[in-house]
C-alpha cells in the first residue's frame, strides 16, 4: 500500500507541471519544464505514473465525497459538511459544491501527457520495457476510467482522444459528445488497457496494490455497460429528448435497446472468468482474527464484517484480499468512517456516534430467511417495532433480558454484521488500562481480554444516546436515528479513552467480485436468463448465511413465484445491491440508474425517538429533522460548473440547471 505516500509526492511534485488552471482546456505546463526534467530517470517516471492517479476522487472522504454519505443508507450527525448539500438538494451549476469536472479533466490531461514521454521512447533513463508498456496500460486505464466517472455524473460529455493542443482557438474547442459515443470510447480504452496489464498486484507486487489490473479494466468495462443499458441511459425520452448539442444533434440515446443489456452482460461474463481465473473468490473467512477478538462469534457474521477490511498476511496472496479486485489504498485519517461511527467516548475523542442507517435502509435487510421484512410470512411486520425482551434463543443478536424492537431479531446475517442498534452489540475491543469502554458495565458484560463487545443503550442516558441526561443532549457527535454503523469498523480495533483517533486505514473497495456477480445477474435478468441469474444472486446470498433466492420465496415468501418472474426478481437483484453495497458508495448512483431517486431521495429519513428516556417511548418512529429534496429529472445528472459553460461556447448544461 505504498501508493499512498507515493501518490501524494507524484502530485506534488507534478503540481507545478500541470495544476496551472481549473479549466482543463487550459493545457500549458509550466514554460520553464523540459522534458529532461521530467523524464531523468526511472524514479522521475514512477512519480510521474502516481501523479496520474492523483486525481482519484476519494471515495471515503466523508466531508468531500459525492457518493458516501449522500444517499438514503443513512442520516448523520455531520450535516453541517460539505456532502450534506447533496442529499439537501441544495447544489446549482453556479455552486456545485463537490464538483468533478475540473480535476477529472486535469486528471486525463496528465495521462495524456504521461503517455506523450513515454512514446518519445528515449527518455527516462533505466526505465524497461516491461514498465514502459505496463506505464502506458495503467495511463491508459485512468483515461478510461476518469471519463467514466465523469459519464456517471453529466451523461455526455468531452471526450479527451488525445493531449489537448495548447495553441487551441476558443472557437474550436469540443463540445460534448453523444452518450452512445462517450460509452464506446470508454469501453475501448479498457480493453486496450486490459491487454498490456497483469491480472493482479499482489504477493511480491504488493507495495504495486492499488495500480490498475487487467481484471479491473474488465471489471470497469462491465460496469460502464451497465449504465448503459440502464434506464437513465437507455431511451429516456422523457427526460432527456431537448437535451442536444449546439447543432442540434441529440447527445442522448432516445430509444430503448435491448440489446445493451446483453452487451454488458457478456462483458460482466468475461471480467467474472478473469477474475475467477486470477485467484479471487468471495471472501469467506469465518475465523479471521479470532486471536485478537473472538467477537462477532457467529461464522457468517464474522466474514461480513472482515470482507471488505481484511488484507492480512494470513490469505493465500500475501497482503491481498481475495474479494476486492481493485481498491484506493488512501488512508481515511481521523475524520473517516471508522471514528464517526465509533460509540460515544465520554472524556476521550475520537469517536463521535454519528454515522446512522436510516430506517429506509435498515428495512431492506432480510430477515433471518432471506426475504424483505414485508414479504416474510413468518416475520411479524405489523408490530415490528414492539419492544420485546430478547430471550436465550437471540442471544447471538442481543443482549438478554434486555428489551429491543421486534425489528431487530431474526434478522440477516449482514444486519447483525453491519448495524448496531438498541441492547445489540458494537464489537470493538478496550484496553485494560485506559481502555475507551472498559469502565462501562455496558461493555463488561460480555467482554474480557480476548472478547470485546459493547451492549448499546440509545434511550437517554445510554451509553450511545445523545446525552447523559435529558437536559444535556448533545446537538452533534450522537446518533439522528437511534442507530449505528458498524462496516469498516474493524472489531479488532483496540480502542482507548486517550488516545483519541483509533482507526485502522485499510484499503477502501472500488470494485469487489461480489459486485461481478450481482452486475451480472441484474443483466441476465433484462436478458430473460432468470436461471443463471439466480445463480448468480445466491453466489452472493450463500456468502451472507442466506438460503437460495427461489427456495426462501417458494417457503417463506407471500409471493411464492416472486423469484421465477422477470419482474419479480429484477425486484430482488436490486434489493440484493443495496443490502450488500450498503455505504459503498453505490446508492447514489443505483437509485439515479433506476431512476427511482425521486421516490427515496425526496423524503425525510426515518429513525427511533432518540429523545425518549425509556424503551417504550423510544420504540416509535420519528422523521430526523434534517431535509431532504431530490427534483426530477434536474437532479438525475449533475450540474456541470457554470464557469467552464461560460468559458466553452460549445458545451451545453446538463438539464434542469
Amino acid at each position: 500500500m505504498k501508493i499512498l505516500n507515493k501518490a501524494i509526492i507524484g502530485c506534488l511534485l507534478a503540481a507545478g507541471l500541470t495544476m496551472t488552471s481549473c479549466d482543463y482546456l487550459n493545457v500549458i505546463p509550466d514554460e520553464t519544464t523540459t522534458g529532461a526534467d521530467i523524464a531523468k530517470d526511472r524514479q522521475a517516471a514512477l512519480n510521474y505514473l502516481y501523479s496520474c492517479y492523483g486525481f482519484l476522487p476519494a471515495p471515503n472522504a466523508g466531508a468531500s465525497s459525492l457518493d458516501f454519505l449522500t444517499g438514503d443508507e443513512v442520516a448523520t450527525a455531520f450535516e453541517h459538511e460539505q456532502f450534506a448539500a447533496f442529499p439537501k438538494g441544495n447544489y446549482s451549476a453556479s455552486n456545485p459544491v463537490i464538483s468533478y469536472w475540473n480535476s477529472l479533466y486535469q486528471g486525463i490531461r496528465q495521462c495524456y501527457m504521461f503517455q506523450d514521454e513515454l512514446n518519445k521512447g528515449g527518455n527516462f533513463k533505466g526505465l524497461e520495457d516491461k514498465d514502459r508498456n505496463d506505464y502506458k496500460a495503467q495511463v491508459t486505464f485512468l483515461i478510461g476510467y476518469y471519463h467514466f466517472l465523469l459519464s456517471r455524473c453529466y451523461g455526455p460529455i468531452i471526450v479527451v482522444h488525445q493531449t489537448p493542443d495548447p495553441m487551441l482557438l476558443p472557437e474550436n474547442y469540443q463540445g460534448q459528445e453523444p452518450y452512445d459515443d462517450c460509452v464506446n470510447f470508454i469501453c475501448e480504452k479498457f480493453d486496450e488497457a486490459a491487454k498490456g496489464l497483469p491480472a493482479t498486484r499482489t504477493g511480491a507486487q504488493a507495495n504495486e496494490f492499488g495500480l490498475a489490473t487487467s481484471v479491473a479494466a474488465k471489471a470497469m468495462k462491465a460496469k460502464m455497460l451497465l449504465y448503459a443499458a440502464s434506464p437513465l441511459f437507455n431511451g429516456n425520452s422523457e427526460f432527456y429528448s431537448n437535451f442536444k448539442d449546439k447543432n442540434g444533434n441529440a447527445l442522448m440515446p432516445l430509444t430503448y435497446d435491448a440489446a445493451k443489456w446483453q452487451r454488458a452482460a457478456d462483458a460482466f461474463k468475461e471480467a467474472i472468468a478473469a477474475a475467477e481465473s486470477a485467484g479471487y473468490h468471495l471472501y469467506d473467512r469465518g475465523d479471521c482474527k479470532l486471536n485478537k477478538n473472538g467477537y462477532p462469534a457467529d461464522p457468517h457474521v464474522r466474514a461480513l464484517r472482515y470482507t471488505i477490511t481484511d488484507y492480512s498476511a494470513e490469505d493465500e496472496r500475501a497482503g491481498a484480499n481475495p474479494e476486492v479486485i481493485w481498491a484506493d489504498s488512501r488512508g481515511e485519517g481521523i475524520y473517516g468512517i471508522q471514528n464517526k461511527s465509533e460509540p460515544y467516548i465520554y472524556g476521550g475523542d475520537g469517536a463521535w456516534n454519528g454515522v446512522a442507517p436510516t430506517v429506509a435502509m435498515l428495512s431492506r435487510f432480510y430477515t433471518k430467511n432471506g426475504l424483505p421484512i414485508d414479504q416474510d410470512k413468518t416475520f411479524d411486520y405489523a408490530d415490528r417495532w414492539e419492544p420485546v425482551e430478547v430471550d436465550e434463543a437471540h442471544e447471538g443478536e442481543a443482549y438478554p433480558g434486555r428489551k429491543t424492537p421486534k425489528f431487530n431479531l431474526d434478522r440477516e446475517p449482514r444486519y447483525y454484521a453491519w448495524i448496531a442498534f438498541q441492547d445489540g452489540y458494537y464489537e470493538i475491543l478496550s484496553a485494560a488500562n485506559n481502555g475507551a469502554y472498559k469502565d462501562d458495565p455496558n461493555y463488561n458484560l460480555t467482554s474480557d481480554n480476548t472478547h470485546g463487545r459493547l451492549v448499546c443503550d440509545f434511550v437517554i442516558g445510554g451509553n450511545c444516546s445523545r446525552g447523559v441526561d435529558a437536559n444535556s443532549k448533545r446537538n452533534s457527535d450522537y446518533s439522528p436515528t437511534g442507530y449505528l454503523n458498524k462496516k469498516f469498523v474493524n472489531p479488532d480495533l483496540v480502542k482507548t479513552k486517550n488516545g483519541y483517533y483509533d482507526y485502522t486505514n485499510t484499503p477502501w473497495p472500488l470494485i469487489r467480485l461480489a459486485e461481478l456477480y450481482l452486475g451480472y445477474a441484474e443483466c441476465l435478468v433484462e436478458t430473460g436468463d432468470l436461471q443463471t441469474a439466480r445463480i448468480y444472486l445466491d453466489k452472493v446470498r450463500t456468502r451472507a448465511g442466506l438460503p437460495g433466492v427461489k427456495e426462501a420465496w417458494e417457503e417463506f415468501g407471500k409471493d411464492p413465484s416472486k423469484a421465477t418472474t422477470k419482474e419479480g426478481l429484477r425486484d430482488i437483484v436490486r434489493n440484493e445491491r443495496m443490502n450488500e453495497f450498503y455505504l459503498e458508495n453505490q446508492n447514489f448512483w443505483d437509485m439515479r440508474r433506476w431512476l427511482l431517486a425521486e421516490t427515496y431521495f425526496n423524503v425525510k429519513a426515518k429513525g427511533m425517538n432518540i429523545d425518549a428516556e425509556d424503551i417504550n417511548d423510544f420504540c416509535s418512529i420519528k422523521e430526523v429533522v434534517f431535509e431532504r429534496k431530490f427534483q426530477a429529472p434536474m437532479n438525475y445528472l449533475l450540474p456541470i460548473p457554470s464557469d467552464d459553460i461560460n468559458r466553452n461556447d460549445h458545451v451545453v448544461q446538463t438539464p434542469g440547471y
